[in-house]
C-alpha cells in the first residue's frame, strides 16, 4: 500500500489488515481538510483540536468493523469520516443547547492557519477572507454546513446527504439558498 494513488478504501482495508503505514497515508490525506471543516464550524482552535482528535479516535475504534462493501455501497471513506465528524459536532451542539458567538479574534485565528496554496498573505486577501467568513457566519447552520462540505471538502450531493441525514433535493436547496445569500452579501 505504498502507492500514493491508492484509494482511501484500499488504504483502510490495508490498515484493518495491520498495515500502520496505510493509516498514516489516510491521516495525511484527510487531516487538514477535516481540521478546517471542524474549525469553521466551531470557530475555536482548542475545541476544534479536541473534536479532531475525537473523530480520529472514533475512526480507530471502528477499524475492526470496517467493511469496504458495506461502506462503499452508501459512500466512500471520506463520507464515512465526515459523517463521524458531523455526528460529533451534533453531539457538541446538543450538549451546549446553543451555538456560541464567534470569538472576537475568529478571523485572525483563521488567518493564522497555514495554507500551502497561498504562501504570502497580503492585506487584500485577508480582507476578502474576512468578508467571506462574515458572510458564512451569517448563513443558517444547515446552509453553511452543506456549503462547506461541498466547496471545501468537495463531497457530492449524495455524500453530503449521507453526512447530514437529508435527501439530495434538500441538499441542493440548501446549497442554492446559501449561494444566493453569499452573492448578495459579497462584493463582485
Amino acid at each position: 500500500m505504498d502507492a500514493p494513488e491508492s484509494s482511501d478504501e484500499c488504504l483502510m482495508l490495508a490498515w484493518v489488515a495491520g498495515d500502520a503505514g496505510a493509516f498514516e497515508q489516510l491521516y495525511a490525506r484527510h487531516r487538514l481538510r477535516l481540521y478546517r471543516y471542524l474549525l469553521r464550524q466551531l470557530r475555536d482552535n482548542a475545541l476544534a483540536d479536541e473534536l479532531f482528535q475525537d473523530v480520529w479516535q472514533r475512526v480507530i475504534a471502528a477499524r475492526a468493523g470496517w467493511s469496504v462493501q458495506e461502506k462503499t455501497a452508501e459512500a466512500g471513506f471520506a463520507t464515512w469520516l465526515y459523517t463521524i465528524a458531523h455526528h460529533r459536532l451534533g453531539d457538541h451542539w446538543r450538549s451546549l443547547k446553543h451555538r456560541p458567538a464567534a470569538p472576537v479574534d475568529a478571523d485572525e485565528r483563521l488567518a493564522r492557519i497555514a495554507d500551502a496554496d497561498t504562501p504570502e498573505r497580503v492585506l487584500s486577501e485577508f480582507e476578502r477572507r474576512r468578508q467571506l467568513q462574515l458572510a458564512l457566519d451569517g448563513l443558517p447552520e444547515e446552509q453553511r454546513e452543506v456549503l462547506l462540505l461541498r466547496l471545501e471538502q468537495e463531497l457530492t450531493l449524495e455524500e453530503i446527504g449521507a453526512v447530514t441525514g437529508v435527501g439530495r433535493e434538500t441538499v441542493k436547496s440548501r446549497l442554492r439558498y446559501a449561494m444566493d445569500k453569499l452573492r448578495a452579501r459579497l462584493p463582485s
